[in-house]
């Protein structure tokens, strides 16, 4: 860390401060003496119908926006994240913002067809059309997210999976790379943001499931090039990064052998 990191205190204002992210990101920007907002509805922070914006954001030199959608329905994803961008960046405007950093997906211009994707893609050229310096941390899947990829994959006690190349990240590394991030210049560009190995889709959640329901999840993963991911077919540089993302220093193995403990 940077010296000028080390003694810069900052307004922080963190949108989705309570989810997987955002409480993450709150608890290391406080740890490093930071004055943080971990705005959320339950804060009485709404970025939809603006409630608490003006107040929250108010004296902030940086926020971050790591809001998810309750819905991923296309039509409710694309209202989501454009109702809460357009709130939240004229919120930003007045209030002088300095720095607006936002959490999005790699690969989202590459599956434009896809309704979240879509809508990550309006999310950033709101961003990019606002005139605030901004960053984009594109990150790649989560961890986190095998068990739901297996859900929306499965037929009876069938997994469906291509072998397509993914580079999934633990969501530690992506709270610790925005905290990183959030007291550098703008970009006003993407960062991209992957974990350390690629694996085929597939072996992700074959090994995931592995471990997870080792004692009680009779699913078993199948191998199919034709099959879907939330609905359209993967290359294995579909939802892969780019020649220099940066890259987790958490490996897959780790993870689960973190998950294999805590079960």
């Amino acid at each position: 860390m940077s010296e000028l990191k080390e003694r810069s205190i900052m307004k922080i204002v963190v949108i989705g401060g309570t989810g997987l992210i955002g409480a993450n990101l709150v608890n290391r920007l406080r740890a490093g003496g930071h004055d943080v907002v971990a705005a959320s509805p339950s804060s009485g922070v709404n970025t939809i119908t603006g409630e608490g914006l003006a107040d929250a954001v108010a004296g902030a030199e940086a926020v971050v926006d790591v809001a998810n959608s309750p819905s991923f329905e296309d039509a409710a994803v694309l209202e989501f994240f454009t109702t809460s961008g357009r709130n939240l960046l004229a919120a930003e405007v007045d209030a002088g913002v300095g720095h607006h950093i936002a959490l999005s997906v790699v690969g989202a211009d590459r599956l434009a067809d896809a309704g979240y994707m879509r809508a990550k893609i309006a999310q950033e050229d709101l961003i990019k059309e606002s005139g605030l310096p901004y960053t984009i941390l594109r990150a790649t899947q989560f961890f986190e997210f095998a068990g739901g990829i297996a859900q929306t994959s499965t037929d009876g006690d069938t997994v469906r999976l291509p072998p397509a190349l993914v580079q999934p990240v633990a969501s530690d590394d992506v709270a610790a790379t925005l905290a990183d991030i959030v007291p550098d210049p703008p970009r006003n560009g993407t960062i991209e943001l992957a974990g350390p190995e690629k694996i085929g889709l597939d072996e992700f959640v074959r090994r995931f499931l592995a471990v997870d329901g080792a004692h009680h999840d009779v699913r078993e993963v199948t191998t199919d090039v034709h099959a879907r991911y939330f609905g359209y077919e993967l290359d294995d540089s579909t939802i892969t990064p780019g020649d220099s993302p940066r890259i987790g220093k958490v490996r897959f193995a780790d993870w689960l052998g973190q998950l294999a403990n805590r079960g």
